[in-house]
């Protein structure tokens, strides 16, 4: 499954009218927890059809990022509906990031 780069002019379509839970990934390039997470989300994306995964630069988006009040990075935002419905900050494995969304099934 592919990951949606998401930004100002998207991030409506894509994250607030999607019909499948989003898993939202705040990041930047020049993080290295941010690099390290990134292959554990493509690895989640790749196995778990049932969610759409997008990722947001914060330095590229910083309106948006604000908006989540997003302070530390990386963070990813599980939204169902168009609204947040939890987070975690920092690196975790797939399995961690599966056990996540499953617990909001």
């Amino acid at each position: 499954m592919e990951i949606k780069k998401v930004n100002f002019m998207n991030y409506g379509d894509e994250v607030l009218k999607s019909e499948k839970p989003v898993l939202l990934d705040f990041y930047a390039d020049w993080c290295g927890p941010c690099q390290m997470l990134s292959a554990e989300i493509l690895a989640f994306a790749e196995e778990n059809s049932g969610y759409k995964v997008c990722r947001l630069n914060v330095d590229e988006s910083g309106e948006l990022a604000q908006i989540y009040g997003i302070l530390s990075i990386p963070t990813v935002v599980l939204i169902k509906n168009g609204r947040e419905v939890d987070r975690f900050v920092g690196g975790r494995e797939k399995s961690d990031i599966e056990d996540f969304v499953r617990a909001h099934e």
